[in-house]
């Protein structure tokens, strides 16, 4: 992929692993994902600073058509998840913090708390660093979470990321203490080519 203005970089708003598919959010994708969000707040609440109340499904709309819009820029490409089988919403995920110049980018997720455990985050998330490292030629794909979220740092251990390191007290926490962040990473050369 030549330099060019990450405006101009084509790529497909959709994919698909072996039980979903995967795109960036439509309009009208509101309702699906606000039932999700607000079935799985619970699970939420202790790592997304966003799931502290219940959103509508106005705020979740506008929410969608904004993340739509910066997928569109190419500033962040926010993914939803949905069974091919009958199409539920069954989370989210997306590559963030991106630098285009450094072809980087970090992989955030969650999931549906009546689809946890099944192994679809882990599926979606493999199908993602496969899209970033094919359609985006990422050289780095990092996944950043919580040290005490030992459900998401399974994610990243299950598909072969490395533990860089722990970020110490490096943030403060939805419940106001400091936490630590750990730091996996896949690398253009090392872990994938």
């Amino acid at each position: 992929m030549s330099a060019k203005e990450p405006i101009l970089l084509e790529f497909p708003e959709r994919f698909e692993s072996d039980r979903l598919v995967i795109r960036c959010p439509q309009w009208g994708d509101g309702p699906a994902v606000n039932e999700a969000t607000v079935e799985s707040l619970n699970e939420l609440r202790p790592w997304m600073p966003w799931a502290k109340e219940a959103p509508s499904v106005e705020e979740t709309e506008a929410n969608l058509r904004h993340a739509r819009l910066q997928y569109l820029k190419r500033e962040d490409l926010r993914l939803l998840l949905f069974l091919k089988s009958g199409g539920a919403c069954v989370g989210s995920s997306g590559l963030h913090r991106i630098d285009w110049a450094a072809r980087k980018f970090e992989i955030g997720y969650w999931i549906r708390t009546s689809y946890a455990g099944q192994g679809y985050m882990t599926e979606a998330v493999e199908a993602i660093a496969a899209f970033a490292a094919r359609e985006l030629e990422a050289n780095r794909i990092e996944i950043r979470c919580d040290a005490r979220n030992g459900r998401s740092a399974k994610v990243a251990e299950r598909l072969g990321f490395t533990l860089e390191g722990v970020l110490r007290n490096d943030s403060v926490g939805v419940d106001g203490t400091l936490r630590s962040t750990n730091v996996y990473s896949k690398a253009r050369g090392v872990e994938f080519t």
